[in-house]
Parts: structure tokens; C-alpha cells; sequence
């Protein structure tokens, strides 16, 4: 039997930032994942500078054997209009290979791993969890993404009942004389919005390899709605006519729709598997990573002191930083009734991209990082 102080089912930026924090605050943290990293992981796949700065990062460190992509801009329009490029001085994100991404926060995260090992069972008694019959840990952490077995363990109904984003994607490596005949700029992503308004297809360049995907808040005719999207990419010579696609699904919450429990019996959620996606653009990495740092600031005053209370304040702290959630679901993406000719519009006006969509919507500059080891000698 292995022991540690809190065991972390998921290795993705939830989990392994979580781990890192932990670690530093002196916990003896195991991380659990059914895959072996690196592992192909589905995502447009852009980080921010928040993002960055949250988790310490080192570029120059990173950038070394790895894609780190800068953006200066990006474009923003409808899947079958018009679009306007917005531009900045400065790189406003990073695109990046979750493949690369994710392993690297993995392995830098300093906790024992064990990989390519599914969550089977778990049985909690006298205050202490028994996963697999193998691994006794004082607190368990859900960061299994949408489909997290801890999140069905703490009475998340997976799949049923709950109204998720459903996405299809690929990222694809480019020959060199495939990368000359794209026509998609290295550092301006692309957003082109539906005509419903109920979700958006994008398109990342990084490197030699470009991302393409499209999201909808239902998954009525997605397939046929990606296809036509990529066929239009490809009918305006936007990309190669020879790359082949074979797109991969993958569902996640926004968090306005979520309704997933946070903490449990010694327990909590953090990233895709509590539901923290941001509502109108669905990203899921900055909540992932900052979920996972507040979960760790907690979770080390839970292994000290008072359990519930600190587990309680996870919530508390969760609701102020990512907001109140509605007291019913709404669709974000969706403008809808009256609005969506006006939306339509406003998806490709220069003003509106800029500051609403990208600024406020997408890439959060207006909220400053979360840095809560800030100060702490132990980080260092």
C-alpha cells in the first residue's frame, strides 16, 4: 500500500499545477492518470500571459525543445463572412501542443507518478481514501476533465442532464511545402463565429503545425457543420488542399452551465472535471491552472488544521474569482432571438473583436494573474 497526503486523479494543467503548488507547500502529493505522458491532447491550444506568470513559468526553459508560438493578433469574423484582423504590439498569448505543454507542467511538478494506470475503485473510511486497493491518500482531487471518475464519485451525473460544449479538432504537421502554401498568418490566430452564434470554429498556426476545430453548444450536426467549415478554409485557399483531416471529439461545461459539487467528503474538484470552462469562449486552461493553485492553498490548511472549513473555502474562493454561478444555466454562446443579426455584425466590426470579444472575453486581461505563492520563498 502507497501513502501519500493527497493523491490527484488527472495529469492535465488542473492537476499538475495543483501538484506543483502542492509540493511546494511541503505535501506529499501523488498524481494518477490513465494515459502515458506525452499523450495527444485535443485543444486550440493558446496560453496566456496570465497563464505565465500564474505557474512561473520559464519561456526560454520551455521554448528550448518545444513550440511556443507568439500572438500578436488575431482574426475575427463569421464562419461564412467577412472578418477583421485584430492586431497588438505585443505577444497577448502564446500558442502551444498540449502534448508538450502538458508534460512538461507534469513533469515539472515534482510529485510521484503513476501513469498509463486507470482510476478503478475508491472506498473512504476513518478519514483517510483507498483508491485501487493500492494507494491510501488523506484527500482525493478530481481533475479527470469532463469524464473525471472522482466527479461521478462526488454525484456529478457525466453526460446526462448536463448541457456541455461539444467540440471536434485536429492538429496537423505540415511539410515545408505545405507550410509555404498556408495562408494563415504564424502569429494571428483566427476565430470565425457561426451564423446562430452558438459557437465558433478557430484555426492556430504553430510552427509546422496548425490546429483547426469548431465548438457548438449542441452537437446537432457538429460533424457536418466542421466539414463544411474546413472545406470552406480549403475553397478560399486559406489552407493546404492536401492536408487530410480526421477530426477527434471532445465535450467540456462552461461554467455558467455547470452544476457539478466542487468539494466532497475529503474531497474537491478542480479544472474541466469541476465544470470552470469560461463561458463565452470555452476556454478551460487559465480556470484549469488557477483552480488548481487555489485548490493547493486549501488543500495544505486542510492536511494542517480544520477539514471542512478549509475545504469550504475552496468554494468561497472559487465563486471570487471565477464569479457566482447563475441560478440557472445559461448559453453563453448563444446571442440569439433578436440580437443575432446585430451579433453577426458586431463578430467582424474592429472595436467590438477588440475589446469585447478578445479582451474581455478571450484572453481575460482585464483580470490580473493569480499568483498566491507570491512571496513564498518555498516557490522559488
Amino acid at each position: 500500500m502507497e501513502n501519500c497526503d493527497v493523491l490527484i486523479v488527472g495529469g492535465g494543467p488542473a492537476g499538475s499545477s495543483c501538484a506543483w503548488a502542492l509540493r511546494r507547500l511541503g505535501a506529499e502529493v501523488m498524481v494518477l492518470d490513465r494515459s502515458e505522458f506525452p499523450r495527444d491532447k485535443l485543444c486550440a491550444g493558446w496560453i496566456t500571459p496570465q497563464i505565465i506568470d500564474s505557474l512561473n513559468l520559464d519561456l526560454e526553459d520551455y521554448r528550448r525543445t518545444r513550440v511556443l508560438q507568439p500572438l500578436r493578433g488575431f482574426n475575427s469574423g463569421l464562419v461564412d463572412g467577412r472578418s477583421v484582423a485584430v492586431r497588438y504590439a505585443e505577444p497577448i498569448s502564446y500558442a502551444i501542443r498540449r502534448c508538450e505543454f502538458d508534460d512538461y507542467l507534469l513533469r515539472r511538478a515534482g510529485a510521484r507518478l503513476r501513469l498509463g494506470a486507470a482510476f478503478e475503485s475508491a472506498g473512504f473510511s476513518a478519514g483517510t481514501w483507498v483508491v485501487n486497493g493500492s494507494i491510501r491518500a488523506r484527500i482525493l482531487v478530481g481533475a479527470g476533465g469532463h469524464f473525471c471518475p472522482v466527479a461521478r464519485l462526488l454525484g456529478a451525473d457525466l453526460g446526462k442532464g448536463e448541457r456541455a460544449i461539444t467540440a471536434q479538432e485536429i492538429e496537423l504537421e505540415m511539410t515545408p511545402a505545405q507550410c509555404e502554401r498556408c495562408a494563415v498568418e504564424p502569429q494571428q490566430a483566427e476565430l470565425y463565429f457561426c451564423a446562430d452564434l452558438e459557437g465558433y470554429g478557430w484555426c492556430v498556426r504553430k510552427g509546422n503545425y496548425l490546429n483547426v476545430g469548431l465548438g457548438r453548444t449542441s452537437n446537432h450536426r457538429l460533424p457536418e457543420a466542421v466539414k463544411s467549415f474546413w472545406d470552406g478554409l480549403q475553397a478560399r485557399g486559406h489552407i493546404p488542399g492536401d492536408l487530410v483531416p480526421r477530426f477527434k471529439g471532445h465535450a467540456y461545461l462552461l461554467y455558467g452551465d455547470s452544476r457539478r459539487p466542487l468539494i466532497g467528503e475529503h474531497s474537491l474538484l478542480i479544472g474541466d472535471a469541476a465544470g470552470l470552462a469560461y463561458d463565452f469562449s470555452g476556454e478551460g486552461i487559465r480556470p484549469a491552472v488557477e483552480s488548481g493553485l487555489l485548490a493547493a492553498g486549501v488543500l495544505r490548511r486542510a492536511l494542517d488544521g480544520d477539514m471542512p472549513a478549509a475545504l469550504a473555502d475552496y468554494e468561497a474562493q472559487s465563486a471570487a474569482r471565477f464569479g457566482q454561478r447563475p441560478a440557472a444555466p445559461r448559453r453563453a454562446l448563444e446571442l440569439g432571438g433578436w440580437r443575432t443579426r446585430a451579433g453577426r455584425f458586431l463578430v467582424s466590426n474592429a472595436v467590438f473583436a477588440r475589446h469585447v470579444i478578445l479582451d474581455r472575453n478571450f484572453l481575460h486581461r482585464q483580470t490580473v494573474a493569480l499568483r498566491p505563492w507570491e512571496g513564498d520563498p518555498r516557490y522559488m
